[in-house]
């Protein structure tokens, strides 16, 4: 398994989850016509995502897996932190 690889999978699978959730917050503040296409959108280009990941090496998805993991909880607390910081 190529650490290198690794990391590199485990910034896109980060990136990729980053832009997900921009998109659907983006999605939430439309009608609900737009936000169920766009939402269909991005569940079909999720899919092709991790369908190509999925048929990458061991190391990609491995990669992938823990970018995807980890970023939720790092961005809460980043968003956390930044509203503790802003009402000091």
């Amino acid at each position: 398994m190529d650490a290198l690889t690794v990391l590199a999978s485990a910034a896109f699978g980060s990136t990729v989850y980053l832009t997900t959730f921009s998109a659907v917050r983006w999605l939430n503040q439309r009608a609900s016509r737009t936000k169920v296409v766009g939402l269909v959108v991005i569940a079909m280009v999720l899919c092709a995502v991790i369908g190509v990941v999925a048929y990458a090496s061991q190391s990609v998805v491995v990669g992938f897996i823990v970018g995807a993991g980890m970023t939720p909880p790092v961005h809460r607390w980043i968003l956390q932190r930044r509203r503790h910081v802003a009402s000091s």
